[in-house]
């Protein structure tokens, strides 16, 4: 029975994930990824035409984590921004891949236009939380989720002061979690 390849397939976007995360769209290799995937640079030309259909399709398949890694709760936003703290910890690449893309490819507008709906989702559950009284109504509904978004990357590794290492101890983790958790407490909070 022939193969279909979808093994190759996998292992080179698995590859590409690593490298793409490490050294951004222009400095990851093809050779690298290739090699890496146990696979020839033959096989991304022909699924992904170039390096960059090959960092189209990782930045695509990763999107889905970009947003959705932590379920998105309004009516719990500090739930949700330590949530985020843990996620970054777990899978670092998330961040690294949309800071190349931002650095890179868009460096500015909407980074997360093509889950439009998503995003939608997520202002939706925000505004539920307004008019709940759980969140700031005089904030604008579609400011939120940026800003909270903004807030977790605090210990990320896009964080521009210090990013965070899972080797770092509980006690440092655990302090990490409580700032950010009462941050988001007092930032949406309405009256504040």
């Amino acid at each position: 029975m022939p193969k279909d390849g979808s093994a190759t397939r996998r292992r080179l976007l698995d590859a590409a994930a690593a490298e793409f995360s490490r050294h951004g769209i222009a400095g990851a290799r093809v050779d690298r990824i290739a090699d890496a995937a146990a696979a020839n640079k033959a096989q991304i030309y022909a699924w992904f035409s170039s390096k960059d259909g090959l960092f189209d399709a990782v930045f695509t398949e990763h999107l889905a984590l970009i947003i959705g890694t932590v379920p998105f709760d309004a009516f719990d936003l500090p739930g949700y921004v330590t949530g985020l703290y843990d996620a970054y910890l777990d899978r670092p690449e998330i961040v690294r891949l949309a800071v190349w893309a931002r650095l890179e490819r868009m460096p500015t507008g909407d980074l997360l236009g093509a889950a439009a709906d998503q995003v939608a989702a997520k202002t939706a559950s925000v505004r539920a939380a307004q008019e709940a009284g759980v969140v700031d109504p005089e904030l604008a509904t579609e400011d939120v989720y940026p800003l909270v978004i903004g807030l977790s990357l605090a210990w990320s590794p896009a964080s521009p002061t210090i990013a965070a290492d899972p080797a770092d101890t509980a006690a440092e983790h655990d302090r990490r979690r409580a700032a950010l958790a009462a941050a988001a407490r007092r930032a949406f909070r309405p009256g504040t």
